[in-house]
């Protein structure tokens, strides 16, 4: 619970609404957000894609996101082709514009894979942000947007990236529609 309350400090309070508004921006210019994490982030991944598309808290219209962790064909192909930790950078690379938004899940703040998805966005020119826990690891220095959550543990930082997927998803919602309209 103490990791809980320690979410709330300013510098991560701010950062995530930099975070959001950054989302907000890129949905008005047509963009998508594309998302991507390992094991349980892999999941928590496809979970905001999920609330993205169809809703979270109330009917409106969709909004367009992709996890990047769910075609089997291409994350083998990939992985096989030039290696685990290309599985993301190289669906970006494909699919990603300079209109769109990469959001990366990765409790060490290090997953090779999640850097190289940052190190692309970074020399293409697309927006970027990252959760992660610990010390922020390498990806701190690359993501434009580093969400630091407070803990040590994977569970913890997983239980309070959960929180900030939604309020993401949610705050992104308020600003994209008015309570009683759906587009």
């Amino acid at each position: 619970m103490r990791q809980k309350n320690l979410l709330l400090n300013d510098q991560v309070l701010s950062c995530f609404e930099n975070a959001v508004s950054a989302v907000v921006d890129r949905y008005k210019i047509g963009g998508r957000i594309y998302i991507a994490g390992n094991g349980g982030s892999a999941a928590d991944a496809q979970h905001l894609a999920a609330e993205f598309v169809s809703k979270l808290a109330r009917d409106r219209a969709p909004l367009s996101a992709e996890a990047l962790t769910v075609d089997s064909s291409i994350l083998t192909a990939i992985g096989n082709d030039y290696g685990f930790e290309n599985i993301f950078s190289r669906q970006l690379e494909a699919k990603a514009s300079k209109n769109d938004i990469f959001l990366g899940i990765t409790t060490s703040g290090d997953s090779n894979n999640i850097i190289r998805g940052l190190e692309l966005c970074k020399s293409k020119g697309i927006l970027s942000i990252v959760f992660c826990g610990r010390n922020g690891g390498k990806t701190k220095a690359i993501a434009d947007y580093c969400i630091i959550v407070p803990g040590e543990q994977t569970s913890t930082i997983q239980e309070l990236h959960i929180v900030l997927l939604h309020s993401l998803c949610e705050s992104v919602e308020n600003a994209m529609f008015e309570k009683s309209q759906k587009v």
